[in-house]
């Protein structure tokens, strides 16, 4: 893995790693990392990509991992989710400079889910050769905007680079609920106990979000959930959602397959969903992430075979 970085618009870089295969490349990924995490932490999915002929860039969003400064503390946000979002496409302008006639597909999971698809409709231009939604939801309007209006309030006590612990209950408080006699805090992420002791023990993951970036990600979702905007998508653009049937981001399975209903309704022509039974939120961590890694290089497969 080699790590690179950028600057952002304002207050910090972007942190990058790049993955590289051993012999000829066949396509270019680009994983955009969740919330609460950092792009090194995809480094096992990452080599099972450049084990089949694929390069693999990701980058740390802005108050993640290494994208961090003095005023862009962990957790925080800067200018707005379009410019989280920016911040990626930069990436992909950066990449693609260097592969420019490489198929290049994105991986987008929980948080970057959500970018991902907001990526799909502010460029629709870019001419991705396929895109892997892994983790994402869908939540109804009226609880997206009764989540802003929370984070308004929340504002006026802690500012909107603090934390809240309303906030996080309104984000998180819920999510072990579906599981008996739960380990830790976490175990909605995986059935794979190392993958969750690695993640509280990791200073860089779980971090509580700031009242700002939540407010950003729920405006985000609930931009991404506008029809006029699913309708800007490229129609003939291959799109396969992942996740597990137990995963709670995705409500079980029944906020996955809306969006993947949403996607079909606007005219997407080439759209696939795999739920796995068991599986929790981060299905590249899950006990049977093999495989997920087999669906996800046959439908890479599939795309580069057209």
């Amino acid at each position: 893995m080699r790590e690179f970085s950028f600057p952002a618009r304002k207050h910090t870089d972007i942190h990058c790693c790049k993955w590289e295969p051993q012999g000829s490349v066949r396509g270019v990924i680009q994983i955009i990392h969740g919330i609460a995490e950092y792009a090194a932490r995809y480094d096992e999915l990452a080599k099972v990509f450049t084990d089949h002929g694929f390069v693999v860039v990701a980058e740390d969003h802005m108050g993640h991992g290494k994208s961090i400064s003095e005023e862009i503390p962990q957790g925080c946000l800067a200018d707005g989710w379009e410019t989280m979002a920016a911040d990626s496409y930069r990436l992909t302008g950066m990449t693609r400079e260097e592969y420019p006639e490489t198929p290049y597909f994105l991986y987008g999971h929980s948080m970057g889910s959500f970018l991902t698809r907001t990526i799909l409709y502010t460029y629709p231009d870019a001419g991705f050769a396929g895109v892997v939604i892994s983790g994402t939801g869908w939540m109804p309007k009226l609880v997206l905007k009764g989540g802003r209006a929370i984070c308004r309030v929340e504002a006026k006590k802690h500012g909107w680079n603090g934390t809240s612990a309303t906030i996080d209950k309104l984000m998180f408080g819920s999510y072990n609920k579906g599981f008996d006699h739960p380990r830790t805090p976490v175990d909605w992420l995986t059935r794979d106990e190392a993958v969750v002791d690695r993640y509280i023990e990791d200073p860089l993951c779980g971090f509580s979000a700031s009242v700002g970036l939540a407010s950003e990600m729920l405006g985000g979702m609930l931009r991404n959930e506008d029809r006029k905007n699913l309708e800007k998508m490229p129609k003939d653009l291959p799109i396969l959602f992942v996740s597990g049937d137990k995963d709670p981001v995705g409500s079980n399975g029944k906020g996955v397959r809306q969006t993947y209903e949403a996607f079909r309704q606007a005219g997407m022509q080439d759209v696939s969903c795999k739920l796995y039974p068991d599986g929790r939120h981060e299905m590249h961590n899950e006990l049977n992430r093999d495989e997920l890694h087999r669906d996800v290089l046959a439908f890479l497969d599939r795309v580069l075979a057209k």
